[in-house]
């Protein structure tokens, strides 16, 4: 299967705005869907989106397809840039006094009046029995492909590394990852 999304940034780099334009149809729900989760609201996640999209016109170029796929690179800039987001949005937490001093008081700091994200007991258990569904659904894969899959998506191993590991050419990697991916949804449905 080839990387659709890395053939629209070649495009792309010559100035190509149809490939842009597909880029965007192709991309933008999975990209929206990351700002909206880091950025928790419509309006700022689809600022973003059109930030994300010039990004993209503009570096296109930066993109090496040696280091990872299409959509693993527009996926970092898009968690990069709702990163500068909410940097930028962030008050200071020390302000200064009358008297040029600091005051460690937050009581004006919206973010220290947000509840503790600290998951809960129940939400820990339902965490933990579902990290267990996964670790069972990945014994059941052949011993490579389960290997291959805790590279690629614990370890972080581009593809080519895991192709290189294994000896396989590099698009029966995607296949493996490909494969054990659907199997791996198949047995969590069940």
């Amino acid at each position: 299967m080839a990387d659709d999304i890395a053939h629209l940034l070649n495009r792309i780099t010559r100035q190509d705005k149809n490939a842009l334009r597909a880029l965007y149809s192709q991309a933008a729900p999975k990209l929206m869907g990351i700002l909206m989760r880091m950025l928790g609201n419509r309006p700022d996640a689809e600022d973003a989106l059109q930030d994300v999209m010039i990004k993209i016109w503009n570096r296109a170029a930066a993109f090496d397809p040696e280091k990872g796929t299409g959509m693993g690179w527009i996926c970092a800039v898009t968690r990069n840039h709702a990163l500068d987001c909410l940097r930028a949005s962030r008050p200071a937490r020390l302000r200064t006094t009358p008297s040029g001093g600091y005051s460690g008081d937050d009581h004006d700091d919206p973010i220290a009046r947000l509840p503790d994200p600290t998951p809960g007991a129940e939400e820990q258990s339902l965490a933990r029995m579902e990290m267990l569904r996964v670790v069972a659904c990945i014994k059941e894969l052949p011993e490579d492909r389960a290997t291959a899959v805790q590279g690629a998506y614990l370890q972080g191993l581009s593809y080519q590394e895991l192709a290189s590991r294994f000896d396989v050419p590099l698009n029966t990697m995607r296949t493996w990852l490909r494969r054990a991916l659907i199997s791996l949804k198949e047995c969590l449905e069940k």
